[in-house]
């Protein structure tokens, strides 16, 4: 969908992003899926694709991969659900894959919330890498996606979906448990 969307530009993006006004009224439903797989740009999708290496293969292997990729989707549709219950009437197009990767963080903060992650932490002109609590980091991501929902909530303009990424993470939270697979089955699952 990426690259349809590199080679098709803006009458792309019209067609198959997701428009809360649209999915309010019950109009192209089919643009929940497929906007998860279009990004604003390269820096969007390099930093999803990020956010997706560091949390993702851990909540597979939690769930299998069956159940991965139908929580995925599920989360990535909660997290739009989320921003079009926040906004009914937008019509700005939202992409991206950033709410179901938030289902994801959400999940990995529940099932595992004393791993440490390598972090990159920027301390005025230096940078050092450190492992920092799961918990702290992940927390401290989705205070600032409340803290920035909250200051931009009557903005009509493109931008970050915010609402998505805490839909998707609330989302994440409260479901992980029950998508785990029991020890003795397979990868597949």
């Amino acid at each position: 969908m990426f690259l349809l969307e590199l080679a098709q530009g803006d009458p792309f993006v019209a067609e198959w992003a997701a428009t809360p006004a649209d999915i309010a009224s019950g109009h192209r439903l089919v643009t929940l899926l497929t906007s998860m797989f279009m990004h604003a740009s390269w820096s969007h999708i390099i930093g999803n694709m990020i956010f997706l290496w560091a949390f993702g293969p851990q909540i597979e292997d939690a769930m299998g991969r069956v159940r991965f990729v139908g929580f995925y989707l599920a989360g990535g549709l909660a997290a739009m659900a989320a921003q079009v219950a926040v906004d009914p009437s937008s019509t700005v197009p939202s992409l991206g894959a950033s709410g179901a990767i938030a289902a994801v963080m959400g999940a990995f903060l529940v099932t595992y919330p004393r791993d440490r992650i390598r972090t990159v932490l920027f301390l005025g002109w230096f940078a050092r890498i450190t492992f920092i609590p799961a918990v702290l980091l992940i927390g401290f991501w989705f205070v600032t996606q409340l803290v920035s929902l909250g200051a931009v909530t009557d903005v009509q303009s493109g931008g970050v979906a915010y609402m998505a990424h805490v839909g998707g993470a609330v989302f994440g939270a409260l479901t992980a448990r029950l998508l785990e697979r029991p020890r003795d089955e397979g990868p597949w699952t």
